[in-house]
Parts: C-alpha cells; sequence; structure tokens
C-alpha cells in the first residue's frame, strides 16, 4: 500500500522553523502541537 507524502507550505515551515528557533518550546512539544516529525523540524530551523 502506497502512503500518501504530507507538503507543507514554506510560510508554514518557516511559521514552525521560527518557533523552533525561539526556543520558547522544546522540539518534541512543536512536534506534538503540530503533528511533523521532530526530525522535520530540525531540518526546518538549520534551512532558516
Amino acid at each position: 500500500m502506497k502512503s500518501d507524502r504530507k507538503t507543507y507550505s514554506g510560510e508554514w515551515k518557516a511559521k514552525i522553523a521560527v518557533e523552533a528557533i525561539k526556543g520558547q518550546s522544546t522540539i518534541n512539544e512543536i512536534s506534538s502541537d503540530y503533528k511533523v516529525h521532530r526530525s522535520q523540524i530540525m531540518k526546518w530551523k538549520n534551512k532558516h
């Protein structure tokens, strides 16, 4: 069975990356809030 990939807008990625950079929440908390894997958040954080 083929799984569908999720696509996210650049604006949405940037919003999450900025939240991670600010450090007010942990990566795990952000991951839970937005239902995105923590490694993906780290990639976006490093990119922005």
